[in-house]
């Protein structure tokens, strides 16, 4: 199973919720914000944590 992969849209909401509350963060200066850092790594990395934990992932899997 491969799961480094996740939809082109998926991967762009990500990166735009990581910088959201980044920004939201670095404008408020609560440090909470800062966990924006996850989605935004998640995005650009291409990699889901979370299909690893639910062992779904968003894009359908080849059966060879």
């Amino acid at each position: 199973m491969d799961f480094n992969k996740i939809k082109k849209t998926c991967r762009v909401v990500r990166i735009v919720v990581g910088l959201a509350l980044i920004a939201v963060g670095v404008v408020t200066g609560i440090y909470w914000f800062y966990l924006g850092v996850l989605p935004l790594v998640a995005g650009i990395a291409n990699f889901c944590p979370l299909c690893i934990l639910s062992k779904k992932c968003d894009l359908p899997q080849d059966t060879e």
